[in-house]
């Protein structure tokens, strides 16, 4: 059987060159070779899109994610720390917060690329870097030995992309370049050292375009609607209210494929995209629908166009693992599947993520690393994207920083059970009041429990979520006198949480976004 770990190399040189801000990590096994990482990351995917997750409506079918699971670890608790495309980006690569790397929002903020990331650390340790496809971070990725990335959020359709500083356009579906662009940098790599790849999808994220081979993928099947497809938010406060992502009042003509949709089609692509949605949009004008069944109908194209988007990731991450298997790669490879953060897939009527609760909260994470992690794994444990850099740079063999927010999940990986793991977590949001409306929160979270913090200029309000008795997040029960003890020690938790991260009492202006804000007068306290 070849070697696959790495647990020596170069981890002394890197904590040198960094001086006392790291701390080696121990263990007791050398390899001749550090594995490789392929890192395939996802924009809005939700986890109940991935057959893996075995969501009650079975939604999809995604035969080469589930094969990473059945070979790899499934992980159920994993939660993000700002759900949002950019920020969670830059949490990924710096294994900290929002308010600890600087990047608050997708509408101002800009990635300081100065500050100390985990492909750094790989590349000084002797990694090949590449990273592929969308960044979002509104600076140039630094620490790589090569990138070629989406502008801005990128299109679907011929998308221009940026090489090394030089922008060109590419012909094809994006999520099919940006695997093109994976596979050639792989065949050119240098084959004597080990690689890290972070190959990113644009897909699914708004306006959810599949690929032309995907329009009417399912048949024009009537899917299985969420339980809260129709929430009313009674019982909860201002926030869940007022806010601005329902499938009902918020999604547009364009999202829904009812307008002259503009890509950048060829003649044949734009036939064939007329040819499938036309003649539905036709009938569904006849139809006339209003209320309930106009929401279902839109349920429904959503649900159409979101899943054709997450076949195409599908098929190109199986054109990955058939290269790692092909080349002889497989066995000495980390593969990583994650996506930025969860997605509304029609709970509570939404579309979009941003809040606290579980669907933009938990993302998927899908783990294969062959003679560490037991094949088939499902791990329930809290673990969080803010534990990825210290996780890959650990399994490397290379120096942690000391002062990364997150934890190596390397001992979960080899079926270990640490008895300090983490308990609860740590959440927060800014951007507002664009887009979305959805105000800024922050809030604990453990296995049963959520105490939410609301406070925007508008709202200073407190919820209690209790998972167990309402899985669905319903019913806030903070006032409910039975919770006064659990809600003090939710509080006391909550303080110690922002106390150990460096939470500032008072955040900058911008990280709230570029929207006119009014600073918070708070209401008198619940």
């Amino acid at each position: 059987m070849k070697a696959r770990f790495g647990w020596m190399t170069r981890a002394a040189a890197t904590a040198v060159a960094f001086g006392s801000c790291f701390v080696a990590t121990a263990f007791a096994r050398e390899a001749p070779k550090q594995p490789n990482i392929v890192f395939v990351f996802s924009d809005d995917h939700a986890y109940q899109a991935v057959g893996a997750y075995q969501d009650p409506r079975k939604l999809l079918d995604t035969p080469n994610l589930d094969r990473i699971a059945r070979e790899g670890v499934r992980f159920d608790r994993c939660l993000v720390p700002n759900s949002i495309c950019g920020p969670s980006r830059a949490t990924v690569l710096t294994g900290k917060y929002s308010h600890a790397n600087g990047f608050y929002n997708n509408s101002n903020s800009r990635f300081d690329g100065a500050q100390p990331t985990f492909p750094k650390l790989l590349r000084q340790a002797g990694y090949q870097t590449a990273i592929v496809g969308k960044w979002h971070l509104h600076s140039d990725p630094t620490g790589f030995d090569y990138w070629n990335i989406l502008p801005g959020q990128g299109i679907y359709y011929d998308p221009d992309m940026i090489e090394m500083g030089v922008r060109s356009r590419r012909s094809g579906y994006v999520t099919d370049v940006v695997t093109d662009v994976s596979l050639d940098w792989l065949k050119k790599r240098d084959r004597s050292r080990p690689f890290l790849l972070m190959s990113q999808h644009k897909a699914p994220h708004r306006p959810w375009s599949p690929a032309i081979r995907h329009l009417g993928h399912d048949g024009d099947r009537t899917y299985a609607e969420p339980p809260t497809l129709f929430d009313d938010y009674a019982g909860r406060s201002l926030a869940e209210r007022d806010q601005d992502m329902t499938i009902a009042r918020t999604m547009n003509a364009n999202d829904l494929k009812l307008n002259d949709f503009k890509e950048r089609f060829s003649p044949d692509q734009r036939a064939a995209w007329d040819a499938y949605y036309k003649p539905r949009n036709e009938a569904f004008r006849r139809a006339n629908l209003q209320g309930d069944d106009l929401v279902r109908w839109k349920y429904n194209r959503y649900m159409h166009d979101y899943l054709g988007c997450i076949k195409g990731i599908d098929e190109n991450v199986g054109r990955i693992l058939k290269y790692l298997d092909d080349e002889g790669l497989a066995e000495d490879t980390i593969v990583v599947y994650a996506s930025d953060q969860g997605f509304y897939l029609g709970e509570h009527g939404w579309f979009d993520k941003r809040w606290i609760f579980e669907e933009s909260l938990k993302t998927p994470l899908l783990v294969r690393w062959p003679g560490v992690v037991k094949p088939g794994s499902i791990e329930p444990r809290i673990v969080s994207n803010v534990d990825f850099a210290p996780t890959l740079l650990e399994a490397a063999g290379v120096a942690v920083p000391a002062d990364l927010q997150g934890r190596s999940l390397v001992p979960i990986l080899r079926g270990e059970a640490p008895a300090d793991w983490r308990k609860s977590f740590y959440y927060e949001y800014f951007e507002y009041p664009d887009p979305h409306h959805v105000r800024p929160h922050h809030g604990v979270v453990n296995d049963r429990y959520k105490l939410i913090r609301f406070d925007g200029p508008d709202l200073d309000a407190w919820e209690l979520f209790d998972l167990h008795n309402d899985p669905h997040e319903l019913r806030d029960v903070y006032d409910d006198p039975a919770n006064a003890e659990v809600v003090a020690e939710l509080k006391r938790e909550l303080e110690r949480l922002r106390r150990d991260l460096k939470v500032p009492a008072k955040l900058p202006r911008e990280a709230y976004g570029t929207a006119p804000f009014i600073e918070p007068t708070p209401a008198p306290a619940r």
